[in-house]
């Protein structure tokens, strides 16, 4: 962080290393430079006129407060001036090409939100009346029969939040399919190729996790996965496309497999962009799989969301799916919030949220699902990989491609480092898009790729908008291969220059000290 001078302005920095920048302000045109709010507004006033509270006796049992509470005092304009001047410094889907791998950052069309926002769905309460909300309750109703449908499933559990979320959902159906068994099974087997979230569901639900590694070819080994299958092996956990950006071909082969050794197949459904209205999972042998509406079905990631991860289940799942759930009963939606004998909930492993999961999720990732029709999803999967490939075969010749010869790869086109000058990194290819105009793609993941750069296209990029993207990948790769200096400090055009992540994300600084009080220069 720069010092802010006297006049409380902080000069911004050019390219070469201790050249103010020529304006007064710091700012660069409409690159505006922004201070942090508590050095804009003072500690010790408000940009509201409050008259003088009356006098009155503390209830707080003399945990009363004492001093200031340390907020800045801001009016209205400089407010709002400041996290708009703090919103130009994002990079969002709306401003351009979002290339992170594993994310499937796509476009949300409008009309989703526009859908969202009806009365009747964005006003409604979990606790209403159900004669009040059956509108809603048959939108849950109606996106369930597409997700089982569209995965060949038997039943959805729609409640998880997120796709780590309903990871552990899947994890603990098969939890309690296995003690509804009597069998005690205490090993999940997760390969090289999936992701990072599975080994730690595992490991939360109670199981000890073991490595599977992966063929030269990006794939699982088949026959280091059988050979490891046993009595104590509860499931394994695969994902498919893997993050290699690959199909797993041998799926069907790998659950019959696992099945004969009496456990279960859980599949992550992070990456079903890539074969939605291709291939249905079910007829794969998956038991369990999570499906991110925020990536498969456009619906908003993060803070624009939030998260929603349904958990599809195969017949022999079935009976242990989370509570709640929608039902049809004699032409009326209900919801069905506590188990019965006898009754085909009867074994649900429980609940894993309060209500009924995320009403504003459902309705745009539902729209999305009836504008497109059965073709349309089979289109955006289909865009999807080839947009991918696209960029695979755009750059391979500048960049080394581990599994370019594994066949065509599906939604992802990974690289690695492998190649560039001595001394160079992916971080700094990395660091170079940014000054490019692009968020970075992934890094160092998969792990099995050293240096790894995956690139996650989507299908709603255009040719035009991947071909400007190419050209300034293979731009920073050359820069990168012929050892420019300039390189190791980027980015230089960015509201900050290069930050150390690490120590960031190791000991963040989370409270503001007035520089008086300040340990040492940030």
């Amino acid at each position: 962080m720069s010092t802010i001078n006297q006049s409380g302005w902080r000069p911004q920095m050019n390219a070469v290393e201790g050249e103010a920048a020529a304006t007064f302000t710091g700012n660069r045109a409409l690159m505006l430079e922004e201070a942090l709010i508590f050095e804009i507004g003072s500690l010790d006033t408000t940009g509201v006129d409050f008259a003088d509270a009356p006098k009155a006796a503390s209830r707080l049992g003399g945990l009363e407060r004492h001093r200031n509470i340390g907020l800045p005092g801001l009016s209205e304009p400089e407010a709002v001036r400041h996290y708009t001047r703090l919103s130009r410094q994002n990079y969002g889907i709306d401003l351009g090409f979002f290339p992170l791998g594993s994310c499937t950052m796509k476009h949300n069309p409008r009309l989703n939100e526009r859908m969202a926002r009806l009365p009747g769905f964005a006003d409604i309460h979990p606790l209403q009346p159900i004669d009040t909300v059956q509108g809603a309750l048959e939108v849950i109703d109606q996106l369930a029969h597409w997700l089982v449908t569209l995965t060949g499933m038997k039943a959805v559990a729609m409640s998880p939040k997120a796709g780590a979320h309903g990871e552990l959902c899947g994890i603990l159906a098969i939890k309690a399919a296995l003690e509804a068994r009597g069998e005690d099974r205490r090993v999940v087997l997760v390969p090289e190729s999936a992701h990072g979230t599975n080994p730690a569901t595992a490991a939360f639900a109670g199981f000890a996790v073991e490595d599977i590694p992966a063929t030269p070819d990006g794939r699982v080994d088949v026959a280091a996965l059988t050979a490891r299958l046993g009595p104590d092996v509860a499931a394994v956990m695969i994902t498919n496309p893997n993050t290699c950006g690959l199909f797993e071909r041998d799926l069907k082969t790998i659950s019959d497999a696992v099945h004969e050794a009496g456990g279960y197949v859980y599949c992550d459904g992070a990456n079903f962009n890539a074969i939605v209205g291709k291939v249905r999972p079910g007829d794969l042998g998956v038991d369990a799989m999570h499906i991110n509406l925020h990536k498969t079905f456009s619906t908003p990631h993060g803070g624009g969301g939030p998260g929603s991860g349904p958990v599809v289940l195969s017949e022999a799942l079935a009976p242990f799916a989370p509570l709640p759930f929608v039902e049809q009963q004699d032409g009326k939606f209900v919801l069905i919030e506590e188990e019965t004998a006898g009754e085909h909930h009867a074994g649900t492993f429980g609940r894993m949220v309060s209500f009924h999961g995320q009403m504003g999720m459902f309705t745009r990732a539902l729209t999305y699902i009836l504008s497109h029709g059965a073709d349309g999803l089979k289109q955006v999967a289909e865009d999807s990989v080839l947009n991918a490939n696209y960029v695979l075969r755009s750059l391979e010749d500048v960049l080394d491609a581990p599994f370019a010869n594994s066949g065509p790869c599906m939604h992802e086109a990974i690289f690695s480092d492998h190649g560039l000058a001595e001394g160079f990194s992916t971080l700094d290819i990395a660091k170079g898009l940014i000054d490019e105009g692009f968020h970075p793609m992934t890094v160092y993941f998969p792990l099995v790729v050293h240096g790894a750069m995956l690139v996650e296209p989507t299908e709603t990029e255009s040719k035009a908008a991947l071909d400007q993207f190419i050209g300034a990948f293979r731009s920073v790769a050359q820069r990168a291969k012929a050892g420019d200096a300039a390189l190791k400090t980027a980015p230089h055009f960015a509201p900050r220059r290069r930050l150390d992540e690490t120590l960031a994300a190791r000991k963040p600084v989370l409270v503001w000290k007035e520089p008086a009080q300040a340990q040492a220069a940030e």
